[in-house]
Formats: structure tokens, C-alpha cells, sequence
């Protein structure tokens, strides 16, 4: 378990298989001002239940560990911890592990090449509700975005405001909530809140009869 050096602020769970790493991290953050680490974890099982017992505001996430890895760890979270923001450090900038950390629900992708002001500032941003992407990942989320975008937005019937029938479309697409958050690079909980009020607005009950409302509406 780390200590609290930084004193309290942002808390955050480090998650990485490789110990040396894991408390190399905790050593590192320990030292930075708004920042505390309330807790490690080896994989993503145990950072699954150490999110349900210390609650985060950030979780440092590893991509590639035995048991549970990093993307299913992050998917995870983002469902069932949807306050909980994850950032992602890892080795790998590879196309294939941006765009699953993406598609996951990570709210911060940085390689562990980054230097410790730069974790610091992901960290905060996370806590924060927004994103702090490394050079290469910014440039695959752009090639993300821009390959599945949805058409352009001209008509919001029934007072449904733009994001809100971007979100009803990609419902209709089958995404969860993690996945629209990633595509529109919002937080999870702004997707929930545009979901209720679009799903007020248009009198459906669930995700199935928003999904027919969107292949009959706005498709």
C-alpha cells in the first residue's frame, strides 16, 4: 500500500504486474503535491476489488498483466464504476492497445516513457472529467473518430438536443455506454445523463426502444 507523501487529493489505485514498476510508481507519485495513492494491485481482479473497497478518483492502469489485463479491467470499471476514471500507462503505443484502451473507457492513455509532471497533469485531468491522450494516441484517437464517426447531426427532433441524438444513434449501433463515451470522448456519466434525457424526451423505457426510435428517426 503507498503512503500519502503528496498529501490528500486526487486518489489514486496503481495497477501493474511487474512489482518493481508498481512500487516504483507508488515511490514516484508519493512525492507529487494533490496526490495520493491509497492502494496498488499485481492485476485486474485485485483492482477490481480494491476499486470497490477504496474508491479512486483515478485508477493507473497497466494494459498487458496475467488473470484480468488492463482494456477488460478498464471496460469493467468504467461499467461498474462509472465515477472512477482510468488512465492507462503502458509500454505499448501500438494501434491495437490504443484503440482497445479507448474503446474500454480509458480516460488517459500515456506510455511509461512519460515523465512525472506529465503523469501528475493526466492524473489531475482524469480526476477532472477530461482526457490527456500521449502524442500517439491523440493521433489514433483522431484516425478513431474520424473512421466511425456518425453522420453529421442536422435534425434534433422532439427537443433532443446534438449530442443527444449522437448518443441515440450509436445506442442503435449497439455501442454501451463506454464505447459512446470513447467515440464522443466524453465521461461515462455525462453519457448516462444524455441518455436519461433523451430517453425522457422521447418516451422510451429502455435501450431496445431507443435503438427502433433511432433507426426510424434519426438514421
Amino acid at each position: 500500500m503507498g503512503g500519502t507523501g503528496g498529501g490528500a487529493g486526487v486518489r489514486v489505485l496503481v495497477v501493474d504486474d511487474q512489482q518493481v514498476m508498481r512500487e516504483g510508481l507508488v515511490a514516484l507519485l508519493d512525492l507529487v503535491d494533490g496526490v495520493e495513492v491509497v492502494g496498488d494491485a499485481g492485476q485486474g481482479e485485485e483492482a477490481l476489488r480494491l476499486v470497490a473497497q477504496l474508491r479512486p478518483d483515478v485508477v493507473l492502469m497497466d494494459l498487458r498483466m496475467p488473470v484480468m489485463d488492463g482494456v477488460e479491467a478498464t471496460r469493467r470499471i468504467a461499467r461498474e464504476y462509472p465515477g472512477v476514471a482510468v488512465v492507462v500507462l503502458t509500454t505499448y503505443d501500438d494501434d491495437r492497445s490504443v484503440d482497445a484502451a479507448l474503446l474500454a473507457g480509458a480516460r488517459g492513455y500515456l506510455t511509461k516513457d512519460a515523465g512525472r509532471a506529465e503523469l501528475a497533469a493526466a492524473l489531475r485531468s482524469a480526476a477532472a472529467g477530461q482526457s490527456t491522450f500521449s502524442p500517439a494516441a491523440a493521433r489514433r484517437l483522431v484516425e478513431v473518430l474520424s473512421r466511425g464517426a456518425a453522420e453529421p447531426v442536422t435534425d434534433c427532433p422532439d427537443g433532443l438536443t446534438v449530442r443527444e441524438v449522437e448518443v441515440l444513434r450509436l445506442i442503435a449501433r449497439g455501442l454501451s455506454n463506454a464505447e459512446i463515451a470513447a467515440r464522443l470522448f466524453i465521461a461515462g456519466t455525462t453519457v448516462k445523463t444524455h441518455i436519461n434525457n433523451a430517453f425522457a424526451k422521447i418516451g422510451v423505457r429502455n435501450r431496445t426502444e431507443a435503438a427502433g426510435y433511432a433507426r426510424d428517426r434519426l438514421l
